[in-house]
């Protein structure tokens, strides 16, 4: 039975042993003190289960075998009876007041998630400097999400939210993924940040509510690039389907063709094979792009150098045309034989004008679209 007055704060956990307790203490530490505290652990094969339960009766504790996140999620959420709902990732903190914040929020009937900034943190818990996610969107966003589909909008990660049980009820179970062994976590933030619009509004607090943990094993965080895009595509047309099947219910006309084409992920991809049809497999090309894309060194098999570049970092804009030029010459000495323009940087090109027609005089223009221009400077013309 469902209380009005009761929190629930979900812990999802997989082989954290290091970092659950912490995770757990967080949300036992909360002012709001009419909150459960539900420790779900998917099967772990480490210390993890004798840790839970030295808890005892202080956490309701359930033992599953592995299922990957989304099943811990869904036996969370069947367990708990809490009208606010956080899920809490196991490698990650909250703040004392996180759950007594989300909770006055929630006080307005038409507002559904409840979203905050999340600090960064290392593995020894010092904090790297980091905010994630310190502004997001808020408000009514169902146009929004309507006409630009699924991930149209900033979220933090998983335990940067609150949830209501009004919303969870309309979309729980989630659906859980068969095959893709990477797809069974397949980001439950971002499939419900999806669909919650259309059920009420979105509230942002300013104030950063908890710590996000970055600490060299976070799945998403290891992939490749080729590894990061792939799992993109994959999960806009996982979120793309639950947001068509919730909008045909909610009896919503909508164009999902539209979504693709307005898609940063899709518009991505096509860009990466733009550039592998004129870069050739194993060169090397500068990209300015303002580190949006988040490749690393390598796309598709060609090295990536960022610009500017020192040490092999981006290095950030140039002050003018002449530290731009000089910046080219020095990247082609070094052997950079292309220079690519991705859309996010178009401006760019009229803004350092000179560099644009130092380009085009001394260059060969190889590829121009909307997503790419690419000028092939291994030999001037």
């Amino acid at each position: 039975m469902t209380s009005e007055r009761l929190a629930s704060i979900i812990i999802n956990n997989y082989n954290y042993a290091g970092f659950l307790p912490e995770a757990i203490d967080s949300a036992l530490n909360q002012t709001y003190r009419n909150t459960e505290v539900i420790v779900v652990d998917d099967g772990s094969t480490d210390n993890s289960r004798r840790i839970i339960a030295t808890y005892n009766d202080s956490i309701e504790a359930i033992l599953k075998p592995n299922g990957g996140q989304i099943s811990a999620l869904n036996a969370g959420v069947h367990a708990s009876r809490g009208s606010v709902i956080i899920f809490l990732d196991s490698d990650d903190t909250l703040f004392p007041e996180a759950v007594e914040r989300a909770a006055g929020v929630f006080r307005d009937s038409n507002i559904v998630n409840v979203l905050w900034p999340l600090i960064g943190i290392d593995a020894d818990s010092r904090k790297t400097g980091k905010v994630i996610c310190a502004r997001s969107p808020s408000g009514d966003l169902r146009e929004v999400v309507l006409r630009q589909g699924p991930l149209s909008y900033d979220v933090p990660p998983t335990s940067g939210n609150a949830w209501s049980r009004r919303f969870l009820d309309r979309v729980f179970p989630l659906p859980e993924v068969e095959g893709d062994v990477k797809l069974r976590g397949y980001g439950a933030d971002g499939y419900l940040s999806t669909l919650a619009p259309l059920f009420g509004r979105i509230e942002q607090i300013p104030e950063p509510q908890g710590a996000y943990r970055m600490h060299g094993k976070n799945n998403y965080a290891n992939y490749s690039f080729e590894e990061t895009l792939h799992f993109n595509l994959s999960i806009f047309a996982h979120y793309a389907a639950a947001l068509r099947r919730h909008c045909t219910a909610l009896g919503i006309e909508v164009d999902a063709e539209l979504w693709t084409r307005n898609s940063w992920h899709h518009r991505l991809n096509s860009a990466v094979q733009d550039l592998s049809g004129v870069v050739p497999a194993g060169d090397s090309f500068m990209l300015v792009d303002e580190e949006q894309w988040k490749t690393g060194g390598c796309v598709a098999g060609r090295k990536r150098i960022p610009f500017m570049e020192r040490g092999g970092r981006y290095w950030g804009k140039p002050r003018d045309d002449q530290e731009a030029i000089q910046e080219i010459e020095r990247l082609r000495l070094a052997g950079a034989n292309f220079m690519v323009f991705a859309w996010p940087a178009f401006w760019w090109l009229d803004h350092y004008s000179g560099m644009t027609r130092f380009l085009q005089r001394k260059f060969e223009c190889v590829l121009k679209n909307e997503r790419l221009v690419v000028f092939d400077i291994r030999k001037r013309s």
